[in-house]
């Protein structure tokens, strides 16, 4: 009785609203219903290709080793998909359906203090061994793990890999820069945040970052 009472209660979508499977598919059925509305619902909303959800807020939080600082310059070289701005500020994150429907690719913006934001973009795909990856540019990416901790969703890097056209190489363990891990924590009233940590084996945390997020208008209950 209670598994089919959690089913019916994380199965209702908002009226008019597309359900997306995928990520929930990530997750044993306990610890996806487990998880607060709100963040099923922002992980359910299935867009159709090419159309975008918004989310505005600021960083409230950056901390930044020496060597994260030079691991996120160094990465320019493969397209920047690590934050250089190291200090609060605004930022945007926007999510669009890819337009042939092999995933999302998502946009973060941050606002510096003088020139131009820094706009990271990467996209999600689900494949792969652990059933989802996110690819950062040069035929880098990563494969991802999700798992429900303390009532948020948690992504965790699993491994890095190398795609050259149809080869794919897996990084060795001591080249790759740490464990990187994005936590989504819902706080309420249309609120949530996204916590970033990059923690290396030897070095401990190269970066953090907090970010408090508000749902966009068109996803206010």
């Amino acid at each position: 009785m209670q598994a089919a009472v959690a089913i019916r209660t994380e199965a209702l979508p908002l009226q008019g609203e597309l359900v997306d499977l995928r990520f929930r598919a990530l997750l044993p059925a306990g610890d996806w219903a487990a998880l607060p509305p709100a963040v099923r619902r922002r992980f359910s909303k299935r867009m159709k290709g090419g159309a975008t959800v918004v989310y505005r807020g600021e960083v409230t939080a950056v901390r930044a080793h020496p060597m994260g600082r030079l691991l996120a310059y160094a990465a320019r070289l493969i397209g920047a998909p690590l934050p250089l701005v190291f200090h609060p500020g605004v930022s945007v994150v926007t999510v669009t359906e890819d337009a042939v429907g092999q995933g999302q690719v998502w946009s973060r913006m941050y606002v510096r203090r003088d020139g131009f934001p820094q706009v990271i973009h990467s996209a999600k795909r689900f494949a792969g061994p652990t059933g989802l990856e996110e690819h950062v540019g040069a035929g880098v990416g990563m494969a991802l793990t999700v798992a429900a901790e303390d009532g948020a969703l948690v992504f965790r890097s699993a491994f890095y890999f190398l795609d050259l056209g149809r080869l794919r190489l897996r990084l060795p363990r001591w080249t790759e820069p740490g464990t990187l891990t994005i936590t989504h924590r819902d706080l309420g009233q249309d609120r949530f945040t996204f916590t970033l940590a990059l923690d290396h084996p030897w070095l401990g945390r190269l970066l953090g970052q907090d970010a408090t997020f508000r749902d966009s208008p068109a996803d206010e209950a």
